[in-house]
């Protein structure tokens, strides 16, 4: 691989259909605890809750201060985030893994490497180039409450619906996506 390459990466909530779904390049030596903060902008999330990465029978996380181990049951101990980069599981193009946000909710991501590029120093990285559908609200309670709470707010007679319009925030719009935001939360991150 030459020395400097761009990643594309898709990354799909999973369980979304129509799809909610991003495209972002970044540098293919991201360290796992960027490209966190990557998703989180890109997909919408405020980063409140623990996350991990998944890549075969691996997992990868920031460890926990407390000192508890997010290690999954029959899987290898996990490692430490902070120590490894995109490139290092994501070598081929359509390579994944699984980004796993609010273990309570159960956000799956699959995050595929569509594309390897040369590297250009003109595209500032972390970038934006697609994506489709807001990002469901925190704490929706995962897939099936999200489409729960969307159906209470199609539906002005529900009992709930005053409750879900306000806890969703007035105006939201499921079929939303601001390129144009992201990417200055993008750039704001920096390289």
């Amino acid at each position: 691989m030459p020395q400097r390459v761009t990643y594309q990466l898709r990354i799909d909530l999973k369980g979304t259909k129509p799809p909610i779904w991003r495209r972002v390049l970044v540098p293919h030596s991201l360290p796992l605890d960027r490209l966190h903060d990557v998703i989180q902008v890109a997909m919408g999330w405020l980063d409140g809750h623990l996350h991990m990465f998944v890549k075969g029978r691996q997992t990868y996380a920031v460890p926990n201060p407390w000192g508890d181990d997010w290690t999954l049951p029959g899987m290898p101990a996990t490692l430490d985030e902070r120590e490894f980069r995109v490139s290092q599981l994501l070598k081929r193009e359509k390579d994944w893994l699984t980004y796993e946000y609010d273990f309570g909710d159960g956000w799956e991501h699959r995050v595929t490497l569509q594309k390897i590029l040369p590297y250009d120093s003109a595209v500032r990285l972390p970038a934006c180039t697609g994506g489709k559908r807001s990002c469901p609200p925190e704490d929706s309670g995962g897939v099936w409450g999200y489409y729960d709470n969307l159906e209470i707010l199609r539906d002005p007679d529900h009992p709930e619906h005053e409750e879900i319009k306000e806890w969703m925030g007035v105006g939201f719009d499921p079929e939303e996506f601001d390129l144009r935001y992201v990417n200055e939360a993008l750039a704001a991150m920096g390289d």
